[in-house]
């Protein structure tokens, strides 16, 4: 009876029988190096960007004082342009000043309407004192001459003692003041103390049928002296 002879297996055919978990040490040491390769490198890789993101100089973090100063930089900057694109706009749909010409001011009645020189003598009869806002929106009185025309001035108000508002008493014909006694003329010119001065006087023009102040800058013609408000 002939005997059959085994030959002997090579390893390789055993693995590729077989699971790769019983493979020849080899295999699996390459595998399992090439494995934490990876990982280590992987590992380095996130490291590395971690440690270039903590990195960041101090001084290339942006400042906040220093952002703020660029955003304000920034709003000037824009604003300027629209400033003046808006100003041909607020010039045309604001209403015109009240102030008469040669930088005069418009006289005001108790209401704030602009006095009408031809209204206000109607219904003011000769020799009357009326207060207006004058010149500053100091209160100016309005004089009615005798003739039923407007003075060519108007007579501040406000005393030169310690600045109270000077009644006018047509009873006495003078301008007395509640405060300290103090007493001024028809026209203004201190008669009694203690205001050391007279009554300021103010130029009362018509400018298109309104009534205007204009400064006094010429002589008072009370005194003969220099104007002392000038």
């Amino acid at each position: 009876m002939a005997s059959s002879t085994l030959s002997p297996t090579a390893p390789s055919q055993l693995c590729s029988a077989k699971s790769g978990l019983f493979c020849g040490g080899n295999a699996k040491a390459r595998f399992l190096r090439g494995t934490r390769t990876e990982m280590g490198n992987k590992e380095r890789s996130g490291m590395r960007i971690r440690s270039q993101a903590t990195s960041i100089p101090a001084d290339r973090v942006p400042d906040m004082g220093k952002r703020e100063l660029m955003n304000l930089l920034l709003l000037g900057a824009l604003s300027l342009p629209t400033g003046f694109m808006l100003v041909p706009y607020a010039t045309f749909f604001a209403p015109p000043g009240s102030g008469g010409g040669g930088g005069g001011t418009a006289a005001k009645d108790a209401l704030g309407n602009d006095v009408i020189a031809e209204e206000w003598v109607k219904s003011h009869g000769p020799g009357d004192r009326t207060l207006t806002q004058g010149l500053k929106g100091d209160p100016t009185y309005l004089v009615v001459e005798k003739d039923r025309t407007l003075a060519t001035y108007g007579i501040n108000a406000v005393c030169t003692h310690l600045g109270c508002v000077v009644p006018w008493n047509a009873a006495e014909n003078k301008f007395m003041c509640p405060c300290h006694g103090s007493q001024y003329n028809n026209q203004g010119k201190v008669v009694r103390g203690p205001a050391p001065l007279s009554l300021a006087l103010a130029h009362a023009d018509i400018d298109d049928g309104k009534v205007v102040f204009v400064p006094w800058v010429e002589t008072d013609f009370r005194t003969g002296e220099a104007p002392w408000w000038a």
